[in-house]
Formats: C-alpha cells, sequence, structure tokens
C-alpha cells in the first residue's frame, strides 16, 4: 500500500512539474460515452479542507463529467461528531447519493466538546455511523483520510493528522469499504516540495483560520486551506483515486484531467494580506 502511494505520489509530481495531464494510463472514457451512462450522484461531507470555500470539493466536482450530479454538502469547522450534532449530516442523507465521499480529522482535534473526538475511540464510532447509514439507504460509503497541512519542519511536513488517518484506514479496512488515503498521498508529495512550492495552494483570508486566530496576529500563511489552483490539484488527486477503488466510476471521469504546472519557488510569492 505505502508503495503503491510513492508510486502515484512520484508520477503526480512529476505531471505537475510539466503542467500536463494528471493520467494518461488509466481506464476512462471521453465526455460523449460518459453522456450514455445512468446518472451518478457524488455527495461530499467533511470539513472546510473538502467545503467550496477552501477544500478540494470544487476540483473534485470539476474533474467529474456531466453525467455526475456532485453535491458538496462539507461545511467549514465540523468534526465527524458536529457535522452529525448539527443535523447536516441527515441533510446529506436526504440527498439519496449513490456514493459518499467523507472526509473527518481536522477539527475532530479541537479541544472544545462539540467537535472532539478521540482517533481510537468515538472517532471510528462516528465513522462506522455515517458507513452504517449510506449503507441503509443503499449507497456507497468512500472514506478519504485528511488532506495534510502544509507547515513544514526541516523540510518535511508536519504530520499532525496521522491519527485520525490511521483510524480512518482501519475503519474502511474492518468494514471492507474503499478508502482514498489523501493523507498520506497529498504528504508524500508535499515531502518533495519546498515550503515556498508548497505554499503555491494557500487559501487566503479563509473564515476559519479567521476564526482560528480571532484572538491571536493573523498568520501570514494558510497553510490548511486551499486557493483555486490547490483546490484543482487535490480535487484532481481525489478524482483520479475515486476511479481507482471505484472503478465502476471511470467512463465519469474527464479524460484526461488536467493540472496546473508546479510553480517555482522564484514564482511563489506568499501574501502578505492572509
Amino acid at each position: 500500500m505505502k508503495k503503491s502511494i510513492r508510486l502515484v505520489a512520484s508520477s503526480f509530481l512529476a505531471l505537475l512539474v510539466t503542467g500536463t495531464a494528471i493520467s494518461q494510463d488509466r481506464a476512462g472514457a471521453p465526455e460523449s460515452q460518459a453522456a450514455n451512462r445512468k446518472p451518478v450522484k457524488i455527495v461530499l461531507v467533511g470539513d472546510s479542507t473538502v467545503a467550496t470555500g477552501g477544500g478540494w470539493g470544487p476540483g473534485f466536482c470539476a474533474a467529474m463529467t456531466s453525467n455526475v450530479n456532485c453535491i458538496d454538502d462539507a461545511l467549514n469547522g465540523r468534526s465527524s461528531k458536529s457535522f452529525i450534532d448539527e443535523g447536516a449530516w441527515k441533510k446529506a442523507l436526504a440527498e439519496h447519493g449513490d456514493y459518499y465521499l467523507i472526509q473527518f480529522g481536522h477539527n475532530d482535534q479541537k479541544p472544545d466538546e462539540a467537535r472532539h473526538t478521540d482517533a481510537e475511540g468515538s472517532f471510528k464510532q462516528y465513522l462506522q455511523r455515517y458507513i452504517d447509514d449510506v449503507h441503509a439507504i443503499g449507497g456507497v460509503p468512500v472514506l478519504v483520510t485528511s488532506l495534510s497541512r502544509r507547515t513544514m519542519h526541516d523540510g518535511k511536513i508536519v504530520e499532525d493528522l496521522k491519527e485520525y488517518a490511521q483510524a480512518t484506514r482501519e475503519v474502511a479496512a474492518k468494514n471492507s469499504i474503499a478508502v482514498i488515503d489523501l493523507n498520506t498521498l497529498s504528504t508524500e508529495i508535499l515531502n518533495a516540495m519546498t515550503q515556498e512550492q508548497a505554499d503555491q495552494f494557500d487559501a487566503v483570508l479563509h473564515p476559519d483560520a479567521s476564526a482560528e486566530n480571532a484572538l491571536k496576529a493573523q498568520p501570514k500563511l494558510d497553510r490548511t486551506h486551499l486557493n483555486p489552483h490547490g483546490q484543482q490539484v487535490f480535487g484532481g488527486i481525489v478524482a483520479e483515486q475515486l476511479v481507482k477503488v471505484r472503478p465502476e466510476l471511470a467512463a465519469d471521469l474527464k479524460l484526461p484531467v488536467s493540472t496546473p504546472a508546479l510553480a517555482s519557488p522564484a514564482q511563489t510569492k506568499p501574501s502578505s494580506s492572509n
């Protein structure tokens, strides 16, 4: 598994540098062929790193053909617990999606009672709830490990989501369902970059980042959320990985998925307004 992730990450980085398509050797079909298929509804649930404002969701939806009704129900600041407690999960289930991509972890780490879950305890229990509920409506659940934050120390990504990513993999394995290991894959990709290169994906003035730092000086960089460039890159990765773990969806992925070229350090100038 780890070896496969490293191969995907290295191949993806090479394609980023040249600005070419993400994939040229996978199964897939042009838009015209997908139009003849039964329509598919894919629902995305999770936190702000999936949501429309600063997550990979928009890039993922853009990578799918018009045969897919892609609904991004992810919400800023939510954990696996609060997404259910606030009624957001009930709303997402009411969409009666064919597939549900589920990613939590960032806010499950937060200490407040409304959001916190323990990686080895309640977090796994909540993920099991999501899986069971999707199965109950006849849908297909796909777990996604959390997108890596992009802060580096000594030239390597600070891996502060490992416990939740591992718990997600374990719950998927226990239930014999598909998992997209975005945490490992994004970490491998970012570790091949400099900090300055990784900062090309940073969002500017995302509301979650502002809220978390309301009582502190505003950070110059938001290394959690994504700008449009980052949304396209990491959303494309999730789309590519989805058709690997659920190959019946290959014809619903645009061929090829284009990805912007990797900015060189000289081209990457972090915004001072963040």
